[in-house]
């Protein structure tokens, strides 16, 4: 066994390596940026080595700061986790040449199945069957525009060296190839160094569909069953599960089988995962799945294959890698119960899931029986914009997919997170969906049900209730933050028949003018909502005090009145980047009219691309950044005015 390991990576999945690597007297020494000094991982581990500034071009993903550090702490081998250099044959080959130990496949394989074009190719020759289209090196666009019409719309972009949705673009009609090429070209060459593309045909009602695979040094390989995918959002996984639901022991062999011959091809050692694209219109056949991709290492969904098997995958990959051979053979493997999991991402739901960062106030995720909580922050850590906002991954097991199910969405109601937007409460809808609880969904299924998923409030009762503790809502007389309780001071004074207390409070930056009653020992709103007695979904954090309800945060404290900064309807007005990122592009100068919707610029979060638009007709007055420019959420990327104005100060 390795005697000690260090960890090429943060966050949740550096957490949940070190947890492994310590039940095995395996010593960890964990690397990090600038932005990730005070990080849970850091603490975690036996030693810890700074590598760079926050931007991971300039640190987790610096090959040589990562092995200098390994050197300098006498680390014997160097688990990469996944994202950032995982799949990076050319580090591979440099631990190597250091004589460290990389916890993954050989660089070979990387290279022969990390780029999809080659992979297909390969697959082909290997019996392994394909989804239709073009995956040649020409990458001329009127070529590939050609490849598009000849596969038969629709049909997707897809980066060749990508993965995780970054570098794709489903396009359905021709008139919008040509916009989506250039996109999918950019974010592929922000993302992944490398601008080619492959398009391939777009399967209707797909499924998606990936199986677990390991393989060994002395040639041997097995599966560890499937998982489904299907539930994404922009290619982006939001729930996994195992067993896959409709799933026969026929298909599973079948792909088993498969996903074992794709391994097998490329001599492949250490964890894996081969997804395929399934045709969903009907049951599950031996002959309506294709081969998508491979990737070579440890997948963010590798715990709900460890809660149906009772393996521990990162255990393996260390065994692997010190050279043992593979734990169990495929007859010993069996499937035990279903397991669910979903991915908490700082990201807002009602604003087209743009990532948020900032401080999280509020992160309480209770500790229940049959729950695993993979995170890698805690309550009062800062969400970063230079990395991935996921908080954390609640994955629940239960005697049947019902029974994990039911588990999973009162988890997500009962959980709290605040001071930054997240999508607790799309998840605990989603959860809650007719077609996720009946297993008939596909890839397609959260953007046609987006508008029942994002809808739903706090009640009014519950912001009551956090109004109430506020300004001191107990029965004794108190004064808190400067407010006084009304309705518990025991002066016998009463000019009618309630005793009533006119505020204005700020409800997550909506100012309200509230007035509150206090009857016959009922305590009453201006519309009459009763407020309970005791409110469980209420916590205080200093001057603030926070309303939740199934998933949702409400943010309740006093007016500052010089706090507020309203752009007006009309006249001048700024555009403003709506999260932290970087200006990767802009469309419009100083000058130019623009109509309600055009596209005015481009700031890139999180690896992600979001599109800032014209929110009313205007001219531009000014551009105040720069492609290139770092900005901050907030920050006016565009300044422009109405039409007339605009003539009149000509």
């Amino acid at each position: 066994m390795l005697s000690s390991v260090l960890i090429a990576n943060r966050g949740e999945i550096a957490c949940r390596i070190i947890k492994t690597a310590r039940r095995l007297g395996i010593r960890t020494v964990a690397v990090y940026s600038d932005a990730d000094r005070n990080a849970l991982h850091v603490k975690l581990a036996d030693e810890a080595v700074a590598i760079g500034p926050a931007p991971s071009a300039q640190s987790y993903l610096v090959g040589e700061r990562i092995i200098e550090a390994a050197k300098k702490t006498g680390a014997e081998a160097i688990h990469p986790g996944y994202g950032f250099l995982s799949e990076n044959a050319a580090f591979a080959d440099a631990c190597e040449r250091a004589g460290i130990v990389f916890v993954g496949p050989s660089a070979a394989a990387i290279r022969a199945m990390g780029l999809k074009d080659g992979a297909k190719a390969l697959m082909e020759k290997a019996g392994v069957p394909v989804v239709p289209g073009y995956y040649g090196d020409m990458q001329d666009a009127d070529f590939l525009k050609r490849k598009a019409y000849e596969v038969g719309y629709p049909v997707l972009i897809k980066a060749v060296a990508g993965g995780g949705g970054k570098g794709m673009r489903r396009v359905d009609k021709a008139i919008d190839f040509d916009d989506a090429l250039t996109s999918a070209q950019r974010e592929a060459q922000g993302a992944f160094g490398d601008p080619r593309v492959l398009i391939e045909k777009f399967v209707l009602n797909p499924r998606h569909i990936e199986i677990q695979v390991f393989g060994d040094n002395h040639g041997n390989a097995v599966h560890l069953f499937e998982r489904d995918c299907s539930a994404q959002r922009r290619h982006q996984k939001v729930i996994e599960e195992a067993p896959a639901p409709g799933m026969t022991d026929e298909v599973r062999n079948a792909m088993g089988q498969a996903a074992v011959a794709a391994a097998k091809v490329v001599g492949y050692s250490g964890a894996g995962t081969v997804e395929f694209i399934v045709d969903g219109s009907g049951p599950l056949r031996t002959d309506g799945f294709w081969f998508m991709e491979m990737n070579t290492r440890l997948q963010v969904e590798h715990p709900v294959t460890e809660l149906v098997t009772g393996q521990d995958l990162v255990e393996w990959q260390f065994r692997v890698a010190s050279g043992e051979p593979l734990p169990c053979e495929q007859d010993q493997l069996s499937l035990k119960g279903h397991a669910v999991e979903v991915r908490l991402y700082a990201e807002d739901p009602d604003n087209g899931f743009l990532p948020s960062t900032g401080k999280l106030e509020v992160l309480e995720l209770p500790d229940l029986e049959k729950v695993r909580i993979d995170t890698g922050v805690v309550e009062g850590a800062d969400v970063s914009p230079f990395y991935d906002p996921m908080i954390a991954k609640v994955i629940v097991h239960g005697e049947t997919r019902d029974d994990a199910l039911e588990r999973l969405s009162a988890y997500l109601k009962a959980a709290k997170v605040a001071g930054l937007k997240s999508n607790l409460a799309f998840l605990a809808s989603l959860i809650d969906l007719l077609e996720v609880r009946e297993g008939g969904f596909d890839t397609g299924l959260i953007d046609r049900r987006i508008a029942t998923l994002t809808e739903g409030v706090v009640s009014e009762a519950t912001i009551a209730a956090a109004v109430a503790e506020l300004i001191g809502g107990s029965r004794k007389p108190e004064r808190r933050e400067g407010w006084l309780d009304p309705w518990s001071v025991e002066d016998a004074f009463q000019l009618s028949d309630a005793r009533r207390l006119k505020l204005k409070i700020d409800v997550s930056g909506e100012t309200r003018d509230i007035d509150i009653a206090w009857e016959g020992g009922r305590i009453v709103s201006e519309n009459g909502v009763e407020v309970p007695d005791k409110a469980g979904e209420v916590l205080r954090r200093g001057a603030v005090v926070w309303a939740f309800e199934g998933g949702r945060a409400v943010r309740v404290a006093k007016v500052d009145a010089l706090a507020r900064d309203v752009e007006p309807a009309h006249g001048t007005a700024s555009v403003k980047a709506p999260m932290h990122g970087k200006v990767i592009a802009i469309h419009v100068k100083a000058g130019d009219h623009v109509t309600k919707g055009d596209r005015l610029a481009v700031v890139e979060a999180m690896k992600m691309e979001h599109a800032i638009t014209a929110p009313r007709d205007g001219v531009i007055e000014d551009v105040p950044v720069v492609e290139g420019d770092q900005v901050d959420q907030g920050t006016a990327v565009v300044v422009m005015n109405d039409e007339e104005s605009a003539g009149a100060n000509k």
